[in-house]
């Protein structure tokens, strides 16, 4: 009868206790770093943006031209042919100041003709009523038929009216004279000049332009789309050579009717405040901004989140660290903003950076500046 041994079986099995007994271990302090690494993950630290609501003001620009008030085109009164010329476009005039001159020869001659009718009407005149004295006292002797009596005083009124005839004509002629020089009605700057020397000009015909130095005004077309808006809005001109100064505009006349190439109205917008740093001629941008009476919170772009079902805002609870996503109604996009009108309140924070890695389980912490 044989006889077995059992030292080697009780050693595996010892052996293989222990082997369990160290993955126990094993896994249990796998499980404990595990857990202690959990809690001392630290929460997430976002951005937030605070809600603010402010009235939507939409605004359109237009490109404008500076233009003053009254521009006036001064020409002759008489017909001639231009001698001189004697301003240039820029040139600053006062009321009265030559601006163009005309060749006298002929309206000399002309006032020169007409003192000699002047002399002769008096002469016939003179003749005439002396004729009429004669006839006069012949009559009253019974000399002279009543018929010739009153030849004579017929003759004597029509010599009066050829007198006073060859007067106005003196005085035309003399008007006519000092037409030829053209001034300035008043205190301006010369945007214009459309004649030169040696050029022959008809009565009326423009010869220079003059923009008085007074109010200045903003000229703009305006699409037929728009006018409600630029008859509503508030305007503000800003200069291309300046734009960091904003001068304030008002509506002073808009065209009743539309130009027939471009179908736009013509707006002349004054503006009060403009000195002379505005000159005439520059170009600037006229901004209407008009209320639509609807409130908008402006927040960033990048705070928006949408899987599908429409965007929405992460909120804050900056007590707790809990985030809750609300969707949202969008009113406009902009380039690098959007206007919400609802589904968030005033003073609400909300995730501006980041929306993507969030989820309604996680806390986060807030911070004021992202630090790199």
């Amino acid at each position: 009868m044989h006889q077995f041994s059992s030292q080697p079986a009780d050693g595996r099995l010892s052996r293989t206790s222990a082997f369990l007994a160290a993955l126990l271990c094993l896994g249990l302090a796998a499980c404990t770093d595990s857990a202690a690494e959990q809690e001392a993950k630290p929460d997430r630290p976002v951005l937030v943006a605070k809600v603010h609501f402010e009235e939507i003001v939409p605004e359109r620009t237009f490109v404008a031209s500076i233009r003053p008030r009254v521009e006036s085109d001064i020409g002759f009164r008489v017909t001639g042919k231009v001698a001189r010329r004697l301003v240039q476009v820029g040139d600053t005039v006062a009321k009265g100041t030559p601006l163009a001159e005309l060749d006298e020869t002929d309206l000399r001659l002309q006032a020169e003709q007409a003192d000699a009718e002047l002399n002769a009407a008096r002469t016939a005149l003179a003749q005439a009523e002396a004729e009429e004295n004669r006839s006069t006292e012949l009559r009253r002797r019974g000399w002279a038929s009543e018929a010739a009596f009153d030849r004579q005083k017929a003759a004597a009124a029509e010599a009066r009216s050829r007198l006073a005839r060859a007067e106005r004509s003196v005085e035309l002629t003399r008007n006519n004279l000092s037409y030829a020089t053209l001034t300035a009605d008043t205190d301006g700057v010369v945007t214009a000049t459309l004649v030169e020397p040696g050029q022959v000009v008809a009565a009326g015909q423009t010869a220079v332009r003059i923009a008085e130095l007074g109010d200045k005004e903003a000229v703009v077309a305006v699409p037929e789309a728009l006018l409600s808006r630029v008859r509503q809005g508030e305007a503000s001109v800003t200069l291309w050579s300046d734009r960091d100064r904003r001068y304030a505009a008002r509506l002073r006349e808009l065209s009743p009717a539309a130009d027939p190439t471009t179908r736009t109205y013509l707006a002349r917008f004054a503006m009060p405040d403009a000195g002379d740093e505005v000159a005439f001629g520059m170009s600037a941008t006229l901004t209407i901004k008009g209320g639509t009476g609807e409130k908008a919170a402006r927040l960033p772009l990048s705070a928006l989140f949408n899987q599908g079902s429409g965007p929405a805002l992460w909120v804050v609870d900056r007590t707790t660290g809990a985030v809750g996503l609300k969707p949202v109604r969008v009113a406009r996009y902009d380039a690098r903003d959007v206007l919400v009108t609802e589904g968030v309140a005033e003073g609400d924070e909300i995730v501006a950076l980041g929306v993507q890695k969030l989820d309604p389980a996680q806390k986060v912490r807030v911070v004021d500046a992202l630090v790199y």
